[in-house]
Protein backbone atom coordinates (compact mmCIF):
# COMPACT_ATOMS: atom_id res chain seq x y z
CA UNK A 1 0.00 0.00 0.00
CA UNK A 2 2.85 2.45 0.40
CA UNK A 3 3.78 1.90 -3.61
CA UNK A 4 0.30 3.22 -4.09
CA UNK A 5 0.23 5.80 -1.84
CA UNK A 6 3.71 7.37 -2.89
CA UNK A 7 2.54 7.31 -6.42
CA UNK A 8 -0.35 9.35 -5.20
CA UNK A 9 1.75 11.88 -3.56
CA UNK A 10 3.60 12.29 -6.63
CA UNK A 11 -0.24 12.70 -8.41
CA UNK A 12 1.14 14.73 -11.91
CA UNK A 13 4.55 14.32 -11.42
CA UNK A 14 5.83 13.12 -14.93
CA UNK A 15 9.34 14.02 -14.18
CA UNK A 16 11.60 12.00 -13.06
CA UNK A 17 11.77 7.90 -12.44
CA UNK A 18 9.64 4.95 -11.27
CA UNK A 19 10.98 1.56 -10.19
CA UNK A 20 8.93 -1.50 -11.20
CA UNK A 21 7.37 -2.53 -8.01
CA UNK A 22 6.59 1.46 -7.54
CA UNK A 23 4.61 1.08 -10.89
CA UNK A 24 3.45 -2.75 -10.41
CA UNK A 25 2.39 -2.24 -6.86
CA UNK A 26 0.20 1.38 -8.03
CA UNK A 27 -1.25 -1.42 -10.93
CA UNK A 28 -2.18 -4.20 -8.35
CA UNK A 29 -3.58 -1.75 -5.59
CA UNK A 30 -5.52 0.10 -8.20
CA UNK A 31 -6.85 -2.93 -10.08
CA UNK A 32 -8.20 -4.27 -6.47
CA UNK A 33 -9.88 -1.08 -5.60
CA UNK A 34 -11.18 -1.27 -8.90
CA UNK A 35 -12.66 -5.34 -9.02
CA UNK A 36 -13.90 -4.75 -5.19
CA UNK A 37 -16.12 -1.58 -5.96
CA UNK A 38 -17.48 -3.20 -9.06
CA UNK A 39 -18.57 -6.18 -6.86
CA UNK A 40 -20.05 -3.98 -4.81
CA UNK A 41 -21.87 -2.24 -7.35
CA UNK A 42 -22.94 -5.48 -8.80
CA UNK A 43 -23.77 -6.75 -5.56
CA UNK A 44 -26.43 -3.73 -5.24
CA UNK A 45 -27.70 -3.36 -8.53
CA UNK A 46 -25.87 -0.13 -9.10
CA UNK A 47 -24.79 1.20 -12.54
CA UNK A 48 -20.69 1.76 -12.42
CA UNK A 49 -20.75 5.04 -11.24
CA UNK A 50 -18.82 5.17 -8.27
CA UNK A 51 -15.95 2.73 -10.37
CA UNK A 52 -15.98 4.99 -12.84
CA UNK A 53 -15.25 8.09 -11.11
CA UNK A 54 -12.53 6.16 -9.44
CA UNK A 55 -11.04 5.94 -12.54
CA UNK A 56 -11.38 9.24 -13.52
CA UNK A 57 -9.63 10.34 -10.56
CA UNK A 58 -7.20 7.97 -10.84
CA UNK A 59 -6.34 8.79 -14.67
CA UNK A 60 -3.67 11.39 -14.16
CA UNK A 61 -1.60 9.37 -11.15
CA UNK A 62 -1.67 6.25 -13.44
CA UNK A 63 -0.23 8.16 -16.58
CA UNK A 64 2.34 9.72 -14.34
CA UNK A 65 3.71 6.66 -12.79
CA UNK A 66 3.70 4.63 -16.05
CA UNK A 67 5.13 8.02 -17.79
CA UNK A 68 7.84 7.51 -14.76
CA UNK A 69 8.10 3.83 -15.44
CA UNK A 70 8.82 4.16 -19.22
CA UNK A 71 11.53 7.41 -18.04
CA UNK A 72 12.98 4.63 -15.55
CA UNK A 73 13.64 2.30 -19.23
CA UNK A 74 15.01 5.16 -20.94
CA UNK A 75 11.94 5.91 -22.69
CA UNK A 76 9.69 8.88 -23.52
CA UNK A 77 6.28 8.82 -21.22
CA UNK A 78 4.75 9.77 -24.56
CA UNK A 79 4.87 5.66 -25.20
CA UNK A 80 1.80 5.25 -23.30
CA UNK A 81 0.21 6.50 -26.82
CA UNK A 82 0.80 2.71 -28.48
CA UNK A 83 -1.91 0.78 -25.99
CA UNK A 84 -4.01 3.27 -28.62
CA UNK A 85 -3.10 0.18 -31.17
CA UNK A 86 -5.21 -2.41 -30.28
CA UNK A 87 -3.74 -5.57 -28.69
CA UNK A 88 -0.07 -5.06 -29.95
CA UNK A 89 0.23 -1.68 -27.99
CA UNK A 90 -0.42 -2.89 -25.15
CA UNK A 91 1.86 -6.28 -25.13
CA UNK A 92 4.56 -3.62 -26.54
CA UNK A 93 3.68 -1.36 -23.56
CA UNK A 94 3.38 -4.58 -20.96
CA UNK A 95 7.12 -5.58 -22.35
CA UNK A 96 8.55 -1.96 -22.15
CA UNK A 97 7.07 -1.73 -18.14
CA UNK A 98 8.87 -5.31 -17.24
CA UNK A 99 11.89 -4.09 -18.33
CA UNK A 100 14.77 -3.90 -16.13
CA UNK A 101 15.66 0.19 -14.97
CA UNK A 102 18.70 1.86 -16.99
CA UNK A 103 21.89 1.60 -14.68
CA UNK A 104 23.21 5.03 -13.26
CA UNK A 105 21.46 8.08 -14.42
CA UNK A 106 19.85 8.70 -17.72
CA UNK A 107 18.17 12.21 -19.50
CA UNK A 108 15.09 11.71 -17.12
CA UNK A 109 17.03 11.61 -13.72
CA UNK A 110 19.00 9.37 -10.92
CA UNK A 111 18.61 5.87 -10.89
CA UNK A 112 15.81 5.04 -8.08
CA UNK A 113 17.89 1.75 -6.97
CA UNK A 114 20.73 4.18 -6.16
CA UNK A 115 22.85 2.15 -8.17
Amino acid sequence: MDWYLAALRKYAEFSGRSRRTEYWMFVLVYVIILVVLALIEGALGMPGVVSGLFQLAMLVPALAVGARRLHDTGRSGWWQLISLIPLIGAVVLIVFFVQDSQPGDNGYGANPKGG
